[in-house]
């Protein structure tokens, strides 16, 4: 051993001459790990556990997903065209949480789901069957749905008409106007108001709950009163300080977009996501100081980025005059998503344990939040993750295919899976609707694909998955030995929170291994 290491240890032996378990600590710090020049992702790293003397019910997971806005629990949906639209914005806010609406859709659709969200009487039906003054009994014939609530436009927000049956139409013609045969059903003007309603006749299929000028908000439906007894507790929901459900939006960075971002933040937008695959460019910075000065209120994020120098650059964009401005929050990630194709087709990115680390060590110093986007399979991704240094988890392939996500079910004709669609919105597919504006592709002729579509199976409805998910975070920070996530930022900016990277071997077996069958039950 060298002169100066004997030295070492001997100051730091015991008193009764013993070396402690601090003189040889086990495992490496996040800088050691993170600073020897490997890309890691999520399984390529395994946390050391540390002492407990708390319940993991204690631990608490209060995050901020942007400066001021504050979340219960840290998960975040993506804004993706198959992953959040009105339902799971509603649904996510609900739980603790936030969802960003994607903006691959015109201005009018994007606005009209953050009203609906805004809108939203806290703990109603999310998926309310809502048609147009034209519909017919054909539609609820093809849907299989029991009722449609009518207003004028067929959205939530249009003027209430009424409530239609499955049941009075079975002596009608299919081609019958819903709006010719609607119930006898008195709307609400609050949802506790609707759910006495319904409960007291068990006739009823929807109570409509509408606004002091006839507007629908939403209803308390039969079907989800019967989902909700299944329901975990969803705990506080996450509200504005008018007692709204909170609701994010994606935005591009276009000379187009500020009108976008101007509808959105008329409908009661909280925060908006400028949506790029590289965010560190001259269109997003200047996206930053026009929302800075048109809409000063909003809090806005920039992304995706994955190094401390495109950190930089996006929390001090040259204001000039002399100063600088900052995002509200940085959205980490960049290649890691499952159906994303940048590292492979373009050579850029980096490992998403990597990324995580390196630009929450930044961002934390300034005070920025960061959301981790990208690369999450399973609640312990998400463990790693926030102890890594990430405010909030985004999730896109964990949430597609949940009830609330866009599209319908279908059955995979070789599998006899219930399934739904999920793709990148750098897929051919997605550019064809707009979303090549993420990649500054809307004007070759010739688009590149970062991205490819497919299907994910069935699960279920995020309402279970996202309770499940916080528990088993809380039950990992326990683990670690850690009440918070501010405690958790201590033991990493101290060394104190232990770590190494598990070889191919050890990754097997820290899964389920050596089983001839099995039944993976993830909560229950």
């Amino acid at each position: 051993m060298a002169p100066n290491a004997a030295a070492k240890r001997k100051r730091n032996q015991d008193d009764d001459g013993v070396f402690g378990p601090d003189d040889c600590p086990d495992g490496f710090t996040a800088r050691q790990l993170f600073g020897q020049g490997t890309s890691y992702t999520y399984d390529d790293v395994i946390l050391h556990p540390g002492p407990i003397d708390f319940g993991a019910h204690e631990v608490s997971l209060e995050t901020e997903v942007a400066k001021g806005i504050k979340l219960r629990t840290p998960l975040v949906s993506s804004p993706m065209d198959t992953v959040t639209e009105a339902n799971m914005a509603i649904a996510m806010a609900e739980v603790g949480g936030l969802g960003f609406v994607h903006y691959n859709l015109s201005v009018d659709e994007q606005v009209s789901f953050v009203r609906a969200v805004k809108n939203h009487p806290v703990g109603s039906a999310t998926d309310v069957n809502v048609v147009d003054a034209s519909a017919t009994f054909s539609i609820l014939a093809a849907s299989g749905r029991s009722y449609a609530v009518v207003t004028d436009d067929g959205r939530l927000g249009g003027r209430y008409l009424g409530v239609a049956h499955a049941s009075d139409g079975k002596q009608l013609s299919a081609s019958a106007k819903l709006v010719d045969h609607l119930a006898k059903v008195s709307a609400k003007k609050s949802r506790d108001d609707a759910h006495a309603a319904i409960k007291a006749d068990e006739k009823l299929e929807a109570v409509p709950i509408v606004s002091d000028d006839g507007n629908l908000l939403g209803a308390e439906t039969r079907e989800y009163l019967l989902l909700r007894e299944t329901l975990p507790d969803a705990g506080a929901p996450s509200v504005d300080a008018g007692g709204r459900l909170l609701c994010g939006a994606a935005v591009g960075t276009r000379e187009s977009d500020k009108d976008r971002i101007k509808a959105l933040v008329a409908a009661g937008v909280d925060v908006v996501i400028l949506d790029s695959s590289q965010g560190d460019s001259t269109f997003q910075k200047s996206m930053v100081l026009h929302i800075r000065a048109s809409h000063p209120n909003v809090k806005v994020i920039g992304g995706n980025i994955v190094t401390r120098r495109q950190a930089y650059h996006l929390t001090h964009i040259d204001d000039g005059k002399g100063g600088t401005v900052s995002v509200d929050g940085l959205r980490v990630g960049m290649g890691s998503g499952s159906i994303c194709t940048t590292q492979e087709v373009c050579a850029v990115g980096r490992g998403q344990a990597t990324a995580v680390y390196h630009v929450s060590s930044y961002a934390r110093s300034l005070g920025v939040p960061v959301i981790a986007d990208g690369g999450v399979q399973n609640s312990g991704h998400v463990v790693k993750a926030l102890s890594l240094g990430a405010s909030c988890v985004m999730c896109g392939s964990m949430f597609a295919g949940s009830t609330e996500a866009p599209g319908a079910y279908v059955t995979d004709p070789a599998t006899g899976v219930r399934v739904k669609k999920y793709r990148g919105m750098g897929s051919l597919e997605a550019m064809q609707k707009g979303s090549d504006v993420r990649y500054h592709s809307d004007k070759n002729h010739l688009k590149v694909a970062q991205g490819v579509a497919g299907t994910v199976k069935d699960k279920g409805s995020v309402r279970k998955m996202v309770p499940y998910v916080a528990h088993a975070a809380r039950q990992g920070f326990q683990d670690l030995g850690v009440t918070s996530l501010a405690a958790a930022r201590t033991e990493l900016d101290e060394g104190c929170l232990r770590m190494e990277c598990r070889s191919g071997a050890a990754q097997a077996e820290g899964g389920v291994h050596d089983m001839h069958s099995f039944s993976k039950v993830l909560f229950g």
